[in-house]
Parts: structure tokens; sequence; C-alpha cells
């Protein structure tokens, strides 16, 4: 069973809201909220207000258990934007759009506890086995340069 939740009209970007969604997606949700709780982000605000409204609704649905979903699927579409105008040089004026965002969020039943553990197992593995490579291209030897002869050297002959 898939719950979802639509936050319309949100005076941030979708771009900025779109930094968050990583740190979120495919997490139980109460685990979700600690982590952006933790993030120093006016995106993580409007995520802890979608995500709280996303817990309520899933302890009203009987056949849901709150320790057994996790969230399948952010999105962060453009809204209308608002828009102003500012001075510029010249006797111009220039455009200024402040953009908003419609946020969905669905959560959904696990399959089986153990399915949520290995999801869990594969995510951890997927952080950790790009890190290695960066780590390992990093520290990799270079193959030595050709030696540039010295410009200032003197010719010979004249």
């Amino acid at each position: 069973m898939v719950t979802r939740v639509v936050a319309r009209y949100i005076r941030i970007t979708p771009r900025k809201f779109r930094q968050i969604i990583p740190m979120i997606k495919g997490k139980n949700p109460e685990l979700a909220l600690a982590i952006l709780m933790n993030v120093n982000k006016k995106a993580a605000q409007c995520g802890i207000e979608v995500l709280k409204s996303a817990i309520a609704n899933v302890k009203r649905i009987p056949d849901m258990d709150p320790s057994t979903v996790y969230i399948s699927k952010v999105v962060a579409d453009c809204g209308p934007q608002l828009k102003r105008f500012r001075a510029a040089s010249m006797g111009r004026a220039s455009t200024i759009r402040k953009r908003t965002s419609h946020i969905t969020l669905e959560i959904e039943q696990a399959p089986a506890e153990q399915a949520a553990g290995k999801r869990a197992a594969a995510g951890k593995a997927a952080h950790e086995a790009p890190a290695k490579e960066a780590s390992a291209k990093k520290h990799k030897a270079r193959p030595e340069a050709k030696k540039a002869k010295p410009r200032h050297e003197a010719k010979k002959g004249k």
C-alpha cells in the first residue's frame, strides 16, 4: 500500500529542495526525520513538515505498520513563479523570479522486514563503494611525464 503526501506552493526553489532528496529516499520515515532535523538548510524545514504529515497518514491507516515502511518516492516539481522587478543599470528593469515548489512524497510498505534490512545494507554498500574507488584513484601512481628541456639554455654554435 502506498501513502502519498503533496505539499503545494512551497516558497522554496525545487533545485534547493532536490539537494536533500538523496538523504531521505529509501529510508524509514522516522530515520529520515532525524536526518532532516540535523541538516542546516531551509529545504530541510520544508521536508520535515511534509514528512510529519506523511507519518501521521501512515499511523491512521490500519493495514500499515509504521516500523516497516520506507520512503519510496520524493519529487520536487516546479510551481508558479512570483515575478518581481528590480531596477537595473541605464534605466532598465530586470525580472526577479521567486520560484515555488510542489513536493510529492510517497511512503510504501516494505514487502518483508528482511527486504528492508537488505535495502539498508545495499544502501550502505553503495555509499561505501564509490568512496573506496575515489580514494584508490586519488592514490594511484601517476606515469612519469616526459622531461621538457629548459628554455633558458643558450643555443650553441652561434
